[in-house]
């Protein structure tokens, strides 16, 4: 064998993985289909929130581990992409978000006129938002620094990554699907519209589990990021006007200069989910490993550092 780990992907997981374990010492390739530029991370709307994944507590775990790296990265926002940004989660209190919410610093009951007309409760906290295409650059740069290299190479199989390393990290997201293969992936689809910014200074969200529309406005460097939709099964990537327009509406009545900004540019990106998230190992019969860690949904950034962790330590057992 003439690599020691092999992680496959190039989105936020595959890279943060590849970071943990190049940073522990270890000589690490990355071998992915597509540019980091060009993955469903890129097209991610950024903020910090453990939505829609399973297992919860699990997830929670994983989230606050990522939230304590995010939190550090963000005092250095030019070179990482993250900043701290206050904001409103709609819609629920803090007691229905599960015990990681008494976890993160400052996340409250939003007070009398916190919360936008037509919601009437929600909660407040300043949480990371990250500028996605800055920030996939900064965690390239800072594998390289740890000695690790990225290569874009179509894999076939993951059998035929094992001839080559002692170790694979399986971080194919929604390429799990055909690659392990698990059909149990699927993708999410999210549509959004990125706008001028008008003066949107805080995010807000709207997103209850199980609805195929979605409210969030996320003020990045860029421009002001407007979502969305979570339509699960759907594999097109083309943009709908009727859906950009939906998107446009709902959140100008948050933010009503939303509606008379300039529109930028449109996305879509499939969200690789899966009932829960796969993040554990396996012996392969040759003697090498094969650690899993995909089936994040929309939560791939929230737990992104917490699942890289724990992948790591399997990857040393």
């Amino acid at each position: 064998m003439a690599s020691d780990v092999i992680v496959v992907g190039a989105g936020v997981t595959g890279l943060t993985s590849a970071i943990v374990l190049a940073e522990r010492g270890r000589e690490v390739e990355v071998w992915t289909r597509s540019p980091s530029a060009e993955t469903t991370s890129a097209l991610a709307g950024g903020l910090w929130w453990p939505y829609c994944i399973e297992p919860r507590e699990a997830a929670g775990q994983w989230a606050l581990r990522s939230l304590a790296v995010l939190t550090g990265l963000a005092a250095r926002p030019a070179e990482t992409g993250v900043r701290m940004v206050g904001g409103v989660h709609a819609g629920v209190v803090p007691a229905e978000l599960g015990a990681w919410a008494a976890r993160v610093p400052g996340l409250r009951g939003a007070g009398a006129g916190e919360v936008p007309r037509g919601w009437d409760r929600g909660v407040r906290a300043r949480l990371p938002l990250i500028d996605m295409p800055a920030h996939l650059d900064y965690l390239q740069r800072r594998l390289a620094a740890a000695g690790g290299t990225v290569s874009v190479r179509r894999v076939s199989s993951l059998a035929q990554v094992a001839r080559t390393a002692r170790t694979v990290v399986n971080c194919t997201g929604l390429g799990a699907r055909d690659l392990v293969p698990d059909p149990s992936v699927h993708p999410v689809h999210g549509q959004l519209v990125i706008v001028e910014d008008p003066g949107v200074e805080e995010w807000f969200t709207v997103a209850a589990e199980g609805r195929a529309d979605t409210v969030y406005v996320l003020p990045q460097p860029y421009g002001v990021v407007l979502g969305g939709t979570a339509r699960a099964h759907v594999w097109d990537r083309t943009p709908s006007p009727c859906t950009a327009q939906a998107i446009i509406s709902r959140c100008s009545r948050v933010f009503p200069g939303l509606g008379r900004a300039r529109v930028l540019g449109h996305r879509v990106g499939l969200r690789p989910a899966r009932p829960r998230v796969r993040l554990e190992a396996e012996r392969l019969p040759g003697g090498g490993l094969l650690v899993h860690n995909y089936g994040h949904g929309g939560a791939g950034v929230t737990v992104s550092w917490g699942c890289a962790l724990e992948a790591a330590d399997l990857a040393e057992g």
